[in-house]
């Protein structure tokens, strides 16, 4: 088989299928072990794990791991949580949820999490799909939880109404063991954790990742060898997939120190930055292109000479925004990465410098990633630099969706493949290029319009802010391209300027944008995706 794949590109001529060119991937051959005690078992020299940015209180490795010890103690033998048993996460970002994510799946329980910002009817009806035993929250979140039932673990001690309170972190962490605990035996295909996402389509679904997926993606990271040592700032949402996998498990698996801010602020972050010598910083595009549009105010206020590196991810970079950036912080490397929640970590990524100048690309498949390029339409399965759906294969993959056997029969086949629902080309020397999402392609008269390549085209314009573009239906053509812009402060940029600045651009006449509306900011979800539907909805109740 080695002998038939390209090793310039990565592509099998002979099963169609593009391979890593990166390192294979080692995996532990034991069928009983959980990911917990694999990230605990990983060998580095790193000293502080977690440090709280607001207080600067502090956890270091060795009390990391005493605590998640104490913490499953308590949880198993004061709540009674076992193997299989379901426990909601909801709270903002903070060093409990760690201790808390690793301590119950060392239980064999299953973690999901809800994102802060959803009303108490959107997680009631997440508590219906997944059926939590327990829910670990902050007393000013709670109340979203008044009613359903749930008993309730708080951070810290305190007292809220209408939940069941049965405990709080802060003290479990405090509490001595009660000698030798006798686990559960965790097999590696039980279900480690049920993270919610609408996957390809439709509504929102948990997806099933087992202890293997993650170990995998533990596994793959430690692998690597690049950024033991380093300070990284979580600034995403820990309630995600990318916050999640990262900051409670990645890092510490390598010995890397997480400075955790509580909710995002760019200006908290460049403060945090200057204040724990941050030398990482994990983003998603709106993020670094504030950081450009603010650059000289944030370069003359702040101290950022630690920083070496941005990693980006949650939405494709397009070759203006990684330009742009690199202009501003010449010394900051700006490296793009590719994955889904289904794929737990693991897609495709930039890991060095010379990588970063292939623009416009999220990298070069994983470690032990294989992948296809599908036609949606035909299902013939393409080659180098031919553009199609992206199907994704390896040990990583989640195994489905929870309690949705039609969705995880449409996302994922019987040979393991995910269907991702972007549409990419791999490029001649193993790099992937995401073009679009397959659902939101703009059918114009029959051609198709992808709607990220004007999104970058009009984010050029240096009286736009940024830019969203959206189906907008028409009799005639079916949809034309209608786009939603945010203007720079000051700016009186007009409709017909917006549509006469893209028809110069030299973009095919079917991908003209017909249509122009303002807006004072772009909806976007947690990593930073335009929510078009949002906008859909917004354009088309005017009709």
């Amino acid at each position: 088989m080695a002998s038939l794949i390209d090793s310039r590109s990565g592509f099998c001529k002979s099963n169609s299928t593009f391979y890593s060119k990166r390192n294979p991937l080692p995996l532990p051959a034991n069928p009983s072990l959980d990911v917990t005690t694999f990230i605990s078992s990983q060998p580095h020299r790193g000293t502080t794990a977690f440090i709280d940015a607001a207080t600067g209180h502090r956890l270091s490795f060795s009390e990391l791991w005493t605590a998640v010890e104490r913490v499953a103690d308590c949880l198993h033998h004061d709540i009674g949580l076992k193997r299989g048993h379901v426990v909601l996460i909801l709270s903002p970002n903070s060093i409990y949820i760690p201790v808390v994510s690793l301590a119950v799946m060392s239980l064999g329980a299953v973690v999901t999490t809800a994102n802060t910002l959803n009303t108490a009817g959107e997680i009631s009806r997440q508590l219906a799909d997944s059926n939590p035993t327990l829910a670990f929250t902050t007393a000013d979140l709670a109340p979203k939880l008044a009613g359903s039932g749930i008993s309730v673990v708080l951070e810290r001690v305190g007292s809220t109404r209408g939940v069941d309170v049965v405990g709080a972190v802060s003290e479990m962490m405090k509490k001595e063991r009660r000698g030798q605990r006798v686990r559960d035996r965790v097999n590696e295909e039980d279900t480690a954790m049920m993270l919610y996402s609408s996957g390809t389509t439709g509504p929102s679904k948990g997806v099933i990742t087992s202890h293997r997926n993650l170990t995998a993606s533990v596994a793959r990271f430690v692998s690597e060898k690049r950024i033991g040592g380093e300070v990284f700032l979580c600034t995403v949402p820990m309630f995600h997939t990318y916050g999640l996998l990262c900051f409670t498990m990645f890092t510490v698996a390598v010995g890397s120190t997480v400075v955790i801010l509580r909710r995002f602020d760019l200006h908290g972050m460049m403060a945090a930055v200057e204040k724990y010598s941050a030398t990482i910083l994990a983003l998603t595009p709106p993020v670094v292109v504030a950081m450009t549009n603010e650059a000289d105010v944030i370069r003359a206020k702040y101290d950022l000479s630690s920083l070496r590196t941005v990693r980006c991810g949650g939405a494709p970079l397009s070759k203006e925004v990684t330009e742009g950036f690199m202009e501003k912080y010449p010394t900051v490397d700006i490296l793009a990465g590719y994955a889904l929640t289904e794929s737990n970590g693991a897609g495709a990524s930039i890991d060095t410098v010379e990588e970063s100048r292939r623009y416009g690309s999220v990298g070069l498949l994983a470690p032990g990633v294989e992948a296809r390029i599908v036609d949606p339409d035909t299902g013939r399965v393409m080659g180098v630099n031919q553009t199609g759906e992206l199907w994704l294969r390896g040990p990583s993959i989640s195994k489905g969706y929870f309690k949705n056997e039609e969705a995880t029969n449409e996302t994922i086949n019987l040979e393991g493949w995910l269907k991702t629902g972007d549409i990419c080309y791999i490029d001649e020397d193993g790099f992937l290029f995401v073009v679009d999402r397959l659902k939101e392609l703009i059918k114009y008269k029959g051609y198709q319009v992808p709607p990220a390549e004007l999104e970058a085209l009009l984010v050029t314009h240096p009286d736009i802010l940024d830019a969203a573009v959206i189906p907008f239906p028409d009799k005639e053509a079916g949809q034309y391209p209608m786009a939603y812009v945010t203007r720079k402060i000051e700016s009186n940029l007009s409709e017909k300027q917006i549509i006469d600045f893209v028809s110069k651009q030299q973009v095919a006449p079917y991908k003209k944008i017909r249509k122009v509306a303002f807006i004072n900011s772009i909806p976007k979800n947690p990593s930073g995706k335009t929510l078009r539907k949002d906008l859909i909805k917004l354009a088309t109740s005017k009709i």
